[in-house]
């Protein structure tokens, strides 16, 4: 996607986030796929990560991360301050340009450190974060499909592809979503690579739709609630490895 497709959804799904929590019963219900936090710790989260790549950008420095960040502890209406901190990351992408380069902790991956790779992830932080929003209220919802088919590939160049070497016995891993794209995860001493070159059949493969699919990867519904044919061990495998928390 260009990038102001990227910020359009970056801007929804951060408030479609405050709108589950606004109509939530209680803003201290613990969030399910986040059981450590409430509602209201999940937006401080949102917010405080939306300053940091804020600053990333403006920076446009991709030798390290920001220096100058600020206060990104909550102050004031929380619902407020969370919509003023997605204010601030929007400004500085639009400021920006999808080339432009920024640091990001994804180095050791396929993915560029550019504004635009920025972008593409805030994208799936603050939908999945929207999703954990809904279904503490009680009301969740499924990724938007222009925010899903992107996101199993997002997760598995930019998440996997970040984590080094994969520790287990190397296998081939095949992701097909009812939407259409398909994608192939080697996970090899080397790493974790999407889409490799070389051919081969994959050891198990899941299918579901993307939203299902993005879910799944980020550890927010199980693997079984999609069709898997092949090797189960290897996606518990997978679902310990990225989601370690």
């Amino acid at each position: 996607m260009e990038l102001p497709a990227l910020i359009t959804l970056i801007d929804e799904r951060s408030a479609a986030l405050r709108d589950a929590v606004a109509a939530a019963a209680v803003s201290d219900a613990r969030v399910p796929g986040c059981p450590e936090w409430d509602l209201n710790d999940l937006v401080a989260h949102l917010g405080a990560v939306q300053l940091f790549w804020a600053a990333a950008v403006a920076a446009a420095d991709p030798s390290g991360p920001p220096s100058a960040l600020g206060n990104r502890e909550p102050v004031g209406d929380l619902l407020a301050w969370s919509a003023g901190a997605t204010d601030r990351l929007l400004a500085a992408l639009r400021d920006s340009s999808a080339e432009t380069p920024a640091w990001a902790w994804w180095g050791r991956s396929s993915a560029p450190l550019t504004v635009g790779a920025v972008a593409r992830h805030q994208v799936q932080e603050a939908a999945v974060h929207a999703y954990d929003a809904q279904e503490t209220a009680g009301k969740a919802e499924p990724l938007p499909a222009g925010v899903a088919v992107d996101g199993v590939a997002e997760f598995l160049q930019v998440g996997v592809g970040s984590l080094g070497a994969w520790p287990h016995r190397p296998a081939r891993v095949a992701f097909v979503a009812v939407e259409g794209p398909a994608h192939i995860l080697d996970l090899t001493p080397s790493g974790g690579v999407l889409d490799p070159a070389a051919g081969g059949d994959a050891v198990v493969t899941v299918h579901g739709s993307a939203s299902d699919l993005v879910l799944a990867l980020y550890g927010r519904v199980p693997f079984e609630r999609l069709t898997v044919d092949g090797d189960q061990e290897v996606l518990a495998q997978l679902r310990a490895w990225s989601n370690p928390d």
